[in-house]
Formats: structure tokens, C-alpha cells, sequence
């Protein structure tokens, strides 16, 4: 599989969080010798505002063309109606492998909360991606909690994957990076991932219908980490959140795997009935990592829509290689 969907936003500024935690680690050592009745609420006054951005990588949003937008119907007359998830997971396969290439929209935002303050960061992008050859190219924009603007722009061919943020240089990546799979927003490729999901377990994929669409799905609530964390769904909301939690690391934030909560964990492959051309696909993760008696929360929300046909090509800028 060698586009996976999860985020980007894995470029934060921790510098001013990492020294108020070590300030608040100092107080908490003073605690210890009989000052412990003043440390929550100097706890309220020094951790928050976070100062850190959670950004992760984008694009400005571009406008499909009418042209490239139209949506098609199947071409090929089906002989049995889909029951399955693994049915409608093949006739997907084949409606989206009928056309050159496919053009969506990307939303998301991604943040940490902590009593009650919250600092998040938002993301916009385009995206097309074509089948022979295969090739993916997104654009879009992050957008802090401050209101700062940073452009991304993501090509990937040949299994490798060329960057570009903000007025830096282009850098390679290959795709097998967890981090860069993270970047690259490929919609398509959640097919692959639900089969995947019914290979672990069959009962974890929940198939319903309702108003012309086909909805597979599999989450997972309130759970702690170890019980859940050998899902392959779950090895993704870990893999996306990852990043964070090094950088909460490296701001003295104690993180331990076995004591967090998966809270939330909420994956949504929508079809259209009739085409069975993906229309939607969402990712919802939340977790709870335990900090001073409290917990820190980690949210993140991506959503991808079917924008219409690609029927252009995807290449390489001048001058990358």
C-alpha cells in the first residue's frame, strides 16, 4: 500500500511549552519539601497558553474545474447487487480504477487540550491523484491557532514522496517514512486499508445504508490502549499521533504508550449506492495521556470529498529530482 491516508501537521514550535514545563517540574520538586498547596493553581497560570503550534502539511485550496468535476456514472452493468463490505469494497475498487485520475478536497485540524485551553491547528488542501501511472499531488494551506498561514505542497511518484513547506526547498522522503505517510492524504487508498481492517477482524467493520449511500466504518471508544492496539486502525491513529507525542517529550512531558486512552477512534469509508465511487472518507481520533493527576488531550479531525474526475497529469516541477 503505498499511499496512506493521516496527517501532516508534525512541524510544531514546542520551544516556549518545553520551558514552561520545566518550569512546572521545578515547582512540582519544591512540592515535594512543603510547598504542594500552590501547585495547581500556578500550574493554571504557567501551562497555558500553549505556545506551540501543531501545524502539519497543506496547501491552498484550489477550485476544481466544472470540466474536471463532473462526476461519472459506472460504465459497467453489475450482475449481483453488493451485500458485503467485501463486495462493496471490490465494487469500489473498480469504480474508482475506472477513470485517469480522481480530484479531492481536504479539511482537517489537529490540537492538544489541556484544562480547558486548547491549541489546534487547521488544515486545507486539493488533491489529485492518477492510475497509470500512479502518481498523487496535493496543495493546500495550514493555518495555526495564531492565524499564521503556511503553504505545503506534496508530490509523490515512483514510491517517493517530494516536499516543499513554506519558502524551503524541496526534500525527499521515501513513502515507507511514518511520518511522510502521515503528509500524503490519499483517499483512494482507504479501500486497501478497510480490507485490511476485515482481514484483522470481520466484525470490526460495520456496514450500514441510508439516502443513496453506502457507509463502512470501524472505531473503537474509551478503551485503554494496550487492549486495542494490535488493530491495524488503531496502529494508524498511533502511527498519526506519534509525532506529538515525541515532541510532548521533548518538552519534558512524561509519555508512557501502556497508560494512555484511546478515547475516540472513528473511521468512515462513505460510497455513493448507486456508482460506488467513494464520496467521503473521515478520520476522528482522540486520546488521553495522562500528565500531573490530569490528562493532556489529543484530537485530530481529517475529512476527504470526492471532488470529480482528474483527467490531467502529474508531474514533477522543473528542476526536482
Amino acid at each position: 500500500m503505498w499511499i496512506q491516508t493521516s496527517i501532516w501537521w508534525r512541524h510544531a514550535v514546542f520551544a516556549y511549552f518545553s520551558c514552561i514545563i520545566q518550569r512546572t517540574y521545578q515547582m512540582v520538586r519544591r512540592a515535594k519539601n512543603g510547598h504542594g498547596m500552590n501547585i495547581r493553581f500556578r500550574f493554571v497560570a504557567l501551562v497555558f497558553p500553549f505556545s506551540f503550534s501543531l501545524i502539519a502539511c497543506s496547501t491552498q485550496e484550489n477550485q476544481a474545474d466544472p470540466a474536471e468535476s463532473k462526476i461519472p456514472e459506472v460504465k459497467k452493468e453489475q450482475i449481483s447487487e453488493p451485500k458485503t463490505p467485501e463486495d462493496f469494497l471490490d465494487r469500489a475498487e473498480e469504480a474508482m480504477g475506472g477513470e485517469k485520475g480522481w480530484m479531492f478536497r481536504v479539511k482537517g485540524n489537529e490540537g492538544l487540550v489541556l484544562q480547558g485551553q486548547e491549541n489546534t491547528a487547521s488544515y486545507k488542501a486539493t488533491v489529485k491523484r492518477t492510475q497509470e501511472p500512479e502518481a498523487f499531488h496535493s496543495q493546500g494551506t495550514i493555518t495555526t491557532s495564531k492565524g499564521k498561514n503556511k503553504p505545503e505542497e506534496i508530490f509523490v511518484i515512483g514510491g517517493t514522496a517530494y516536499i516543499r513547506e513554506g519558502g524551503e526547498g524541496w526534500k525527499q522522503s521515501p513513502l515507507s517514512d511514518p511520518e511522510t505517510k502521515n503528509k500524503v492524504e490519499d483517499p483512494v487508498m482507504a479501500i486497501e486499508a478497510f480490507r485490511q481492517y476485515l482481514k484483522g477482524s470481520a466484525d470490526d467493520v460495520t456496514l450500514a445504508k441510508r439516502d443513496g449511500e453506502v457507509q463502512l466504518q470501524v472505531g473503537v471508544s474509551s478503551k485503554k490502549l494496550p487492549e486495542v492496539q494490535d488493530r491495524a486502525f488503531v496502529e494508524k491513529a498511533v502511527r498519526e499521533m506519534e509525532p506529538t507525542l515525541e515532541q510532548l517529550k521533548k518538552a519534558g512531558v512524561p509519555v508512557n504508550k501502556t497508560q494512555l486512552t484511546l478515547s475516540r477512534l472513528e473511521e468512515t469509508l462513505v460510497l455513493d449506492a448507486k456508482t460506488h465511487q467513494i464520496k467521503t472518507h473521515q478520520l476522528k481520533i482522540s486520546f488521553l495521556i495522562p500528565y500531573g493527576g490530569q490528562s493532556i488531550t489529543y484530537k485530530q479531525d481529517v475529512k476527504e470529498e470526492m471532488q470529480g474526475v482528474f483527467d490531467g497529469a502529474i508531474k514533477l516541477p522543473a528542476g526536482v529530482n
